[in-house]
């Protein structure tokens, strides 16, 4: 029997770079449709047109009942065994219309997420169609408050985006090291590095996840170049957060307030006893901090000088700094302005006033 219209399913999967276990391949008058958003696979390609074209049954019957045939690809690095689904007959009203609903399903997939990747700034390089083309490969994961969505040693294997709800990262202690809201993105690091998950993530409330398998995640880095780059700074300023939490600064390092926050950043400046100064871009404009051997000697925020600048650079928890060491020579010469463990304590209690 010769199928020129048939529907070809993947059962199994090894290592293969495209696909995955459960998606479609349509042949349709010689044509061959593969799954959305995948590119076509030459080698994959000619072993499904080969079972197509054979004048042989692709079912045999058994004791068991009818049972399909398996077919296999392994010419490159993967292997995937595949078998005929069934016949492809769009031909009735009936099928016409089952095959515009599931077209219809796929762009409700598509929308759920499309309006919060428009507005994240990973994805602003992207067009329309590319970013449409991107959403059809997520899957939705839903998890209640307080449950476990990544522990501490899982191999990574998804990249996951906020799109509802909370998320916290967890230390070993249980401490809550950093929370997570729409829009933010995880896993990214142990996709990119290999290793495995680095600290526990919890779902502080009901919450919803997209999630991008590794293997599609690999894909949509080949085929559009311009987010290796947002990933290759996001490794970067990770890395440099991580390093910052472990004690260490060194000249020409940047991080997020968000990751390190005002008052831990000045305080590792101040034990460490460096000399250097550190720049700020906040939302309210750029602010100037200047340490001698870990003292503060001068600081500038908004047109005012000194300890009042100071205080109120404590309370911001948003923007990004730069720390350089070395001063002129003139700012050598400065004189300290007051201890700084003083001067922490109080400009945290003036920040807890105004919270209260």
């Amino acid at each position: 029997m010769e199928y020129r219209n048939a529907i070809f399913i993947i059962t199994e999967e090894r290592s293969c770079p495209i696909y995955n276990v459960g998606e479609e391949f349509k042949v349709e008058n010689d044509a061959l449709t593969v799954p959305e958003a995948k590119s076509a696979c030459l080698l994959l390609v000619r072993e499904l047109m080969k079972a197509v074209v054979e004048k042989q049954s692709l079912e045999r019957f058994s004791p068991a009942g009818v049972k399909k045939i398996k077919f296999e690809c392994g010419g490159c690095v993967g292997m995937i065994r595949f078998e005929f689904k069934k016949e492809k007959e769009f031909a009735t009203l009936q099928m016409k219309l089952l095959a515009a609903a599931e077209h219809r399903a796929r762009m409700r997939h598509m929308d759920r997420f499309f309006d919060i990747l428009r507005q994240l700034d990973i994805f602003e390089p992207l067009d329309e169609d590319s970013l449409r083309e991107l959403s059809a490969q997520l899957q939705l994961k839903e998890y209640e408050a307080n449950k476990i969505v990544l522990k501490k040693g899982d191999p990574g294997t998804n990249l996951y985006i906020v799109l509802e709800g909370r998320i916290a990262v967890v230390g070993d202690d249980g401490q809550t090291l950093s929370e997570m809201t729409v829009g933010d993105i995880f896993g990214e690091m142990s996709l990119l590095s290999g290793e495995p998950v680095t600290t526990s993530i919890h779902s502080r409330e009901k919450t919803r996840l997209a999630t991008l398998s590794s293997k599609n995640f690999k894909h949509i880095l080949n085929k559009y170049p311009v987010l290796q780059v947002f990933f290759y700074r996001m490794l970067v300023d990770r890395s440099q957060a991580n390093t910052l939490r472990a004690g260490t600064i060194s000249s020409g390092m940047t991080g997020r307030l968000s990751e390190i926050n005002a008052v831990e950043l000045f305080q590792l400046i101040n034990s460490s006893q460096k000399t250097g100064r550190v720049q700020l871009v906040l939302d309210d404009g750029t602010a100037l901090v200047v340490f001698n051997e870990g003292e503060l000697v001068a600081t500038q925020y908004q047109g005012v000088d000194g300890k009042e600048a100071f205080f109120a650079l404590l309370a911001k928890g948003e923007g990004t700094f730069t720390y350089t060491s070395g001063l002129s020579s003139e700012e050598k010469t400065l004189p300290v302005i007051g201890g700084f463990m003083g001067l922490i304590m109080e400009g945290m209690r003036r920040v807890d006033e105004q919270e209260a």
